[in-house]
């Protein structure tokens, strides 16, 4: 039995263990394909669920129970990002086009970002002209990172984006990681200061971002001002430390929240940064996570 195996069999027995509803902590309840999900009549059938002979609801897909009064959806743990209006995203620029950059948001289809709907340097409101369009290129790049938030939803699935609000726009120096969308709930709040002094983005798409609290963007300038100042070594560890927790606990399937973040950060420190890279340690570190917050809810 390889270590990917050991990992899978002790959360399967600690899944066994642990009765926790499904909030906003912890492990929500998964469900595999053809296990049934209600055997009453009166719910409705939503997405990832299907009918048997019985009129028993049963799941199509592997993933996740969502209940909305009576709709009962399964929402799969590994898909696309599937876009709604007011997501706070994290994305990099792929394309320049004619009024519009286009964005990588972890969907089907590339995201677009309108001229028209940035906050241009000076923050003042202006007509987009002809030499704004000509200096796109300086205000956002292909690779650049951006934090936007969701505009509109066309009917091919593609999205439309906006950064008009200051806390939007480029993103400085910090890491990017990339998890399944479905650990991440939406909430009011995408945007964490933490108090071990990091900054932290849970971007709706799966995508988060990790910078430290003394490398802020100057918003003042639209979103396009980056500090490209050496970060001491303390920060960095501190980043990558942070990086390798939220990775362990989405190996584990525990949502991403900023108080989940914080207990695994805690229950880190007897490891080194690099010692939570191996199988054992992160597995650890997310069964301990997992119990404070089931202290939490409890």
């Amino acid at each position: 039995m390889n270590d990917e195996d050991m990992i899978r069999v002790r959360l399967a027995v600690h899944r066994t263990n642990t009765n926790l509803s499904n909030g906003d902590h912890g492990m929500p309840r998964y469900y595999t394909p053809g296990e049934e999900v209600c055997s009453q009549p009166d719910f409705m059938r939503g997405h990832g669920t299907y009918m048997d002979d019985n009129d028993t609801l049963r799941a199509s897909v592997a993933g996740v129970l969502e209940k909305v009064n009576k709709l009962i959806s399964v929402k799969p743990l590994k898909a696309r990002y599937q876009g709604e209006i007011g997501d706070v995203i994290v994305g990099r620029i792929t394309e320049l086009q004619q009024k519009r950059w286009k964005v990588d948001t972890n969907s089907k289809l590339d995201s677009a970002l309108l001229l028209s709907s940035v906050n241009l340097p000076g923050g003042e409101l202006r007509r987009r002209s002809a030499e704004d369009e000509q200096t796109m290129r300086r205000y956002l790049q292909e690779g650049d990172l951006i934090c936007a938030e969701v505009q509109n939803v066309f009917a091919d699935g593609s999205l439309s984006l906006h950064t008009r609000v200051l806390k939007y726009g480029k993103l400085s120096q910090g890491i990017l990681l990339k998890v399944p969308p479905s650990l991440i709930k939406r909430k009011k709040v995408h945007f964490h200061n933490l108090l071990i002094g990091a900054n932290l983005i849970l971007g709706n798409n799966g995508y988060v971002w990790i910078g430290a609290s003394i490398h802020n963007t100057d918003r003042t300038e639209g979103g396009f001002a980056q500090d490209l100042s050496r970060i001491p070594q303390q920060d960095r560890e501190m980043c990558a430390r942070l990086r390798n927790c939220i990775l362990a606990l989405a190996r584990s399937n525990i949502l991403l929240t900023d108080t989940s973040v914080i207990y695994a950060y805690d229950e880190s420190t007897k490891y080194s940064a690099n010692e939570l890279l191996q199988p054992e340690a992160a597995l650890d570190v997310a069964l301990l996570t997992q119990q404070r917050l089931g202290e939490r809810i409890d």
